[in-house]
């Protein structure tokens, strides 16, 4: 308070009220987007941009679709096909998952635990713009000489050193990517840890807020060791260092050892918040509390503190001696239980609950269902010896996607379609909701279900042309690609016209859910919980 003069007398304070009116009433135009502190603001912005994230780069997975719907070279050349590889891999995780979670954390953190905004107001919205920078830098760099990044999202040397001035481009983009998600991770912390109403202890928090509490610690921890990773990449590239060049005595494997450091607690910051979303809504559908909520709280620490030790399951045919293999195999093995606990306890939770199913309901037993096929075939891959056989083919496109698309995207789609009537004020239409469910269910199966298959029979993965054998399942592969994505689109349009035309909604739509935020008027004021609400 030091800047305020002395001399201002009692009217300062009627100054100072008039002031907070101003602000409770959200600002206008484009510069309310710019230059929001709002939580909630910030929120729709990662969420929006997200989505347009994950359309562009659904746009390059439909070209590589279309390049593989026959045999033979079709539509793009080799080196431009690696390159789309490599980008729909960067912008599907780090520019359409990562933010979309973190855009659930920016909503619902502070009303799930009854805080007035996230703790660094100003910091949260110069970690999201951020974002939309790295993102043309990604997508520029297709069109300078060399094109694109073409080593695979995974960047491995020597590809990545050898690479054009689009590896620069992905590399500075991925720097700042990384700072966004840390300086993000920073405030999601300090606001869980600090902003809590009154008598809300740890073990009270909804299961959503622990799981981002414990994804902003992974993160924080692992998104440094990525930008050491490209950092010594670049100085290979540029400045005549040889940690990965073999050429001057480096050594190629030593990066895959520190990517995947990094690249496997990054798995699971990409699949926690999903967790969490549906420990949400499978409750409140349910109409009974979730079942084990401390075995949940203390499953979700394990596997955050396991996935620092399995990341060599990536590697298993690098000439690794068979200790390390061993290992890494049995590690791997050991993060299937904590994750059968939160399986079993979904499964429990819904077991003799009176429930309905709505369009989140089905995102989440869809979730449920898929995700837990999606590790099976994870514990496949952990068996050295069959890893070494499936390694690099269609068996382990099929096993991420799976855990990827059926587990982080189907999670929140479900999160999205249960918090739309609180955040918009209106009702979605439930009928279409369950058309997109459905339409996404069946395609998403249709593309995926046939590269195991594909991987069984050998067929390696980023590759533009392929043997006439696999022509079958490649076509059918391709037609579902199109589906899944058309899909989409009509996910777009039942979000855009409930936030435009959709029946006003109830503040509680949904009878079994019990967090704070649906004790909130719909659609939700602008400032919420300026006094901390009491929790019982």
């Amino acid at each position: 308070m030091s800047s305020i003069p002395h001399h201002q007398g009692p009217g300062h304070a009627i100054d100072d009220a008039h002031a907070h009116d101003e602000h409770a009433h959200h600002p206008g135009g484009i510069m309310r987007w710019i230059t929001t502190t709002n939580h909630k603001d910030i929120g729709t912005l990662y969420l929006w941009f997200s989505f347009i994230m994950f359309i562009a780069g659904g746009c390059l997975a439909l070209t590589i679709r279309t390049e593989l719907f026959h045999p033979g070279l079709q539509i793009v050349d080799p080196e431009f096909f690696n390159s789309l590889t490599t980008l729909h891999g960067l912008i599907m995780i780090f520019g359409a998952i990562m933010p979309a979670a973190v855009g659930f954390a920016n909503w619902q953190v502070p009303l799930m635990i009854g805080a007035p905004d996230m703790a660094f107001a100003r910091m949260n919205n110069w970690s999201f713009w951020l974002l939309p920078f790295a993102a043309v830098l990604l997508f520029a760099s297709f069109f300078v000489p060399g094109g694109a990044a073409a080593g695979g999202w995974t960047l491995y040397a020597p590809l990545s050193v050898q690479a054009g001035m689009g590896m620069d481009l992905t590399i500075f983009a991925i720097h700042i990517m990384g700072a966004s998600s840390i300086m993000g991770s920073i405030n999601i912390i300090t606001t869980i840890l600090n902003l809590r109403a009154p008598g809300m202890t740890m073990m009270k928090m909804p299961l959503f807020v622990w799981t981002w509490l414990i994804t902003a610690y992974l993160l924080i921890a692992v998104m440094p060791v990525l930008a050491g990773a490209v950092t010594m990449l670049l100085t290979d590239r540029h400045f005549g260092t040889s940690f990965f060049n073999a050429a001057g005595g480096g050594d190629p494997v030593m990066f895959q050892h520190i990517f995947w450091f990094f690249g496997h607690p990054e798995v699971y910051i990409m699949i926690l918040p999903s967790f969490g979303i549906v420990s949400t809504i499978l409750p409140a559908f349910s109409r009974k509390p979730l079942f084990g909520y401390a075995s949940m709280v203390y499953a979700t620490s394990s596997i955050a503190i396991l996935s620092f030790i399995v990341w060599a399951h990536h590697m298993f045919t690098v000439g690794m001696p068979a200790a390390g293999q061993l290992f890494f195999m049995y590690a791997t093995m050991l993060i299937a239980v904590p994750t059968g606990v939160k399986v079993f306890n979904w499964v429990t939770t819904m077991w003799k609950g009176s429930m309905t199913f709505e369009t989140p309901m089905l995102f989440a037993i869809g979730f449920i269902f898929l995700f837990t096929m999606g590790g099976f075939t994870g514990l496949v891959l952990a068996i050295t010896p069959v890893d070494i056989q499936l390694q690099d083919t269609y068996y382990v496109v099929a096993h991420f996607h799976y855990v990827l698309v059926a587990g982080s995207l189907f999670a929140f789609f479900g999160g999205v379609y249960y918090w739309l009537p609180k955040w918009s004020g209106r009702m979605y239409n439930e009928k279409l909701g369950e058309w997109h469910f459905w339409l996404t269910m069946i395609f998403f199966n249709v593309t995926f279900f046939p590269m195991h298959f594909l991987g069984l029979a050998g067929m390696p993965r980023r590759v533009p042309d392929y043997a006439t054998q696999f022509t079958d399942w490649n076509m059918v592969a391709t037609i579902g690609a199109y589906g899944f994505g058309l899909s989409q689109l009509l996910f777009f349009y039942i979000v855009l016209s409930c936030i435009r035309s959709g029946p006003p909604a109830p503040a509680k739509p949904w009878e079994g859910a019990d967090t704070l935020e649906w004790t909130l008027p719909s659609p939700l004021p602008y400032h919420t919980f300026e006094t901390p609400p009491a929790i019982k």
